[in-house]
């Protein structure tokens, strides 16, 4: 699955390195810890968090993480942003919840598996 097709059936919006949203992934991980991302999440992996600061994005830049998903309509730092564009890391936000999203995310066809 593409990016994009999650920002288009989601309703998300993306703020970050829209030329990346052709990219493919078909599976996720969900955490707030950044340590606990570092550990545990593939490349290619999206990511959902509420986390806004700069360091997702270096987290994200080390897993080769296809895009950051932020929850709960919190928005990321200007610092972030820039970040993200730097590094070519899509950032997209939503309204969601981390829960819904993760739900939507599974009837879409991703997986957590590891």
């Amino acid at each position: 699955m593409k990016l994009q097709e999650i920002v288009d059936k989601l309703g998300m919006k993306p703020l970050s390195a829209l030329s990346r949203l052709t990219q493919e992934f078909s599976s996720g991980y969900v955490s707030d810890l950044l340590s606990d991302v570092m550990a545990n999440a593939k490349a290619g992996d999206v990511w959902v968090t509420l986390q806004v600061h700069q360091n997702i994005v270096a987290v994200a830049s080390l897993k080769e993480i296809a895009g950051i998903i932020i929850i709960g309509g919190r928005k990321p730092e200007r610092e972030t942003i820039a970040k993200a564009e730097e590094e070519s890391i899509p950032i997209l936000l939503t309204d969601l919840p981390a829960f819904e999203v993760v739900g939507w995310l599974y009837q879409m066809g991703i997986s957590g598996k590891r």
